[in-house]
């Protein structure tokens, strides 16, 4: 379907970039319907967690009480410090301030 290593599952990535305190949160998230992805320039609604992303992918999700669009600039080997997932990506809403990782 696609190169190996050149994508890696929402889930996975969501929990890498500590936007959610474990992998079991992200894909609740994601099965539910709640995430958007734009892959150049087509938007899809993700449900299922072994949905690929990419770097260049734009994800649309909720997260803490507020909808955040995250572009996705890197895939993460591993769940480091904050300080390294925030490598990740880049916020595109207003707030323009990194996403905090959610409850």
């Amino acid at each position: 379907m696609s190169e190996a290593g050149s994508g890696q599952r929402v889930d996975v990535w969501l929990w890498h970039a500590r936007l959610f305190k474990t992998r079991t949160l992200a894909t609740r998230i994601v099965t539910k319907g709640q995430i958007r992805i734009e892959t150049a320039g087509t938007t899809r609604r993700i449900t299922k967690a072994s949905a690929l992303v990419r770097e260049g992918d734009t994800l649309t999700l909720p997260l803490n009480n507020q909808i955040v669009r995250l572009e996705i600039l890197g895939l993460g080997e591993r769940r480091g410090p904050a300080a390294e997932a925030r490598l990740l990506y880049r916020r595109l809403d207003e707030a323009g301030e990194p996403a905090e990782p959610a409850a």
